[in-house]
């Protein structure tokens, strides 16, 4: 059964959302992974700085903006989550696209907002 979230462009850095986004998702009882650029652990969370091919996401939630997005679109598709996440920043209409032509839900939606109000 799939059941673990996928933050994906997670930072070290505590005031950015997908720091945040890590620890709530903990707090909240969710099985979190992080890629990121810079490697470390968030609480006990550690930031994967290479692609791995998870077989259990069930939401990629996404922390990286569109112009970066292409060379994640085929990785993010053949993990085949039930849902993509995109947060504020993150609309891609392309993506939107192709996650529809392989039959993978899309939310444009914050994280944050989504498990503060029990919507996650």
């Amino acid at each position: 059964m799939k059941n673990t979230s996928l933050v994906l462009g997670a930072s070290l850095k505590k005031e950015r959302y997908s720091h945040q986004a890590v620890k709530q998702l903990l707090i909240n009882n969710h099985q979190v992974k992080a890629f990121g650029l810079k490697s470390g652990q968030i609480e006990n969370i550690n930031i994967d700085t290479e692609l791995i091919f998870y077989q259990d996401i069930d939401t990629v939630t996404l922390y990286i903006g569109k112009k970066n997005q292409p060379e994640y679109y085929d990785y993010v598709i053949s993990l085949n989550p039930n849902r993509v996440i995109f947060n504020p920043g993150t609309e891609n209409p392309e993506f939107y696209k192709l996650l529809d032509e392989n039959g993978i839900q899309y939310e444009v939606a914050c994280t944050l907002v989504l498990l503060a109000t029990g919507q996650y």
